[in-house]
């Protein structure tokens, strides 16, 4: 059986992996991950997912009503002429 959240994981990482590796993360964050690993801290490490999942739907939220904003005619451009 596989797990399709995993397959997408995946996916994902084939597709932006290199772009996100290059990314730095804030200083003292991958070391306090490690030792979460080490400590086999997973209720920690889940808490950290879920806040990630939860600022990245936040933002994709706004974006997305950002994108479907109605405009209204006081905020047109009035007309150029030339």
């Amino acid at each position: 059986m596989t797990n399709p959240y995993a397959e997408w994981f995946e996916q994902l990482r084939a597709e932006y992996g290199e772009q996100l590796g290059a990314m730095p993360l804030p200083e003292g964050l991958p070391e306090h991950l490690h030792m979460l690993v080490q400590t086999r801290d997973e209720e920690a490490i889940q808490f950290m997912i879920k806040l990630a999942w939860q600022f990245g739907a936040q933002v994709g939220y706004a974006a997305g009503a950002k994108q479907g904003e109605v405009v209204s005619p006081s905020s047109r451009p009035g007309r150029v002429q030339a």
